[in-house]
């Protein structure tokens, strides 16, 4: 259905440096396929949908959609668009319209329909996604969940033959996300191609076909979703999927401010509910680097790696230049050792490239 080669784009910057958010994308999307789009934010998800879309004009490459490039001069946006339609973070919905409206309006224009079947068309796609009644209110009067409905709604009355949904509950209260979700995983049921953009994990799990992780400005890693979530080949996808969010420090010398380095654990631990682990990660830390550690054994780098996932924490110090595990020399300070292993679940020790590193179960 769709046949992506070499895509690019690139923007320039009001002080002349280009910026490349897509770099070399290439994929190919069959007929039915339900692929969500994941990755961290400002890697080119959204960006990609909207180059798909011709909303954002490609620097260069290929899109062939039913055999044709749509990059080539002339290819008409209005064919574009009843083929692919787009359902947007915030609804874009005309405010002076009823809801009714809203949907008719597209179908009347560029399809020619009669008022009549036009009407008679939106109120199927209405039931649909459940908003039959709310075909007489204004957009106002409405939740983010009702209108993100009406927008899909909307895009459906066009017939079109693939969905594009950029991170289609973003801008919705967590209590009306459901509603939306619920929606898309009818219409991956009737078979709809779509490509989502979402940070909805399970929800990409289970509806999708296939799973583009985006990262750097490419498509990083592509499989199902039970090879990308439980047995991903790439450290960046394994690090997102898991959703490991990491605090690293870098300590050159014993003139390192720890004091600034615990504020900033502090600061990880408030964002991420785990501050009951904040004195117990302080602990170990300063008994490593200032008791279990020579001063000439340098540098250090500390790492708190935190999985929101399955809510595991771990503190990671590598000792670079060290061929040996701190804690079995005949010198180490035995009262810091007996400090570090009963304030942690488990410890290992293990050869890194160019040192040693000690992992902290907390």
């Amino acid at each position: 259905m769709i046949q992506v080669n070499h895509l690019t784009k690139s923007y320039t910057q009001p002080n002349g440096e280009v910026l490349q958010v897509l770099k070399d994308v290439n994929c190919h999307i069959s007929k039915g396929e339900v692929i969500s789009i994941i990755g961290p934010s400002g890697t080119g998800k959204s960006t990609f949908l909207r180059a798909l879309n011709l909303l954002d004009e490609p620097t260069s490459g290929e899109i062939i959609v039913g055999g044709e490039n749509i990059l080539q001069k002339k290819y008409p946006l209005n064919k574009l668009r009843q083929r692919m339609g787009m359902v947007f973070q915030n609804f874009n919905l005309f405010e002076h319209l009823t809801i009714l409206e809203n949907v008719t309006l597209a179908p009347i224009k560029l399809l020619g329909l009669s008022k009549e079947d036009a009407q008679k068309e939106a109120m199927q796609m209405l039931r649909k996604v459940g908003m039959a009644e709310k075909a007489d209110a204004m957009p106002k009067n409405l939740s983010g969940g009702q209108k993100q409905r009406v927008a899909i709604a909307r895009c459906l009355a066009m017939h079109p033959d693939i969905i594009l949904f950029d991170e289609p509950t973003s801008a919705l209260d967590p209590t009306l996300v459901g509603e939306v979700l619920s929606v898309i995983r009818q219409l991956a049921k009737e078979g709809m191609t779509m490509l989502i953009v979402t940070h909805e994990m399970k929800f990409a799990y289970d509806v999708s076909t296939r799973i583009f992780f985006m990262n750097e400005g490419v498509i990083y890693e592509e499989g199902t979703p039970q090879q990308i979530f439980e047995n991903p080949q790439r450290e960046a996808t394994r690090a997102f999927t898991n959703r490991i969010r990491t605090l690293s420090c870098y300590v050159k010398n014993t003139d390192f401010d720890i004091y600034e380095f615990f504020g900033q654990m502090g600061q990880f631990c408030m964002h991420y509910g785990i501050i009951d682990k904040q004195r117990t990660i302080e602990h170990i830390t300063d008994e490593f680097l200032t008791s279990l550690l020579k001063p000439e054994e340098r540098p250090v780098t500390v790492s708190l790696n935190y999985s929101e996932k399955d809510y595991s924490l771990t503190l990671t110090i590598k000792i670079e230049g060290l061929d040996e595990s701190p804690l079995a020399r005949s010198s180490s300070d035995e009262l810091a050792i007996n400090i570090v292993y009963g304030m942690c679940k488990s410890l290992t020790e293990e050869s890194a490239p160019d040192g040693y590193e000690v992992k902290f179960e907390l």
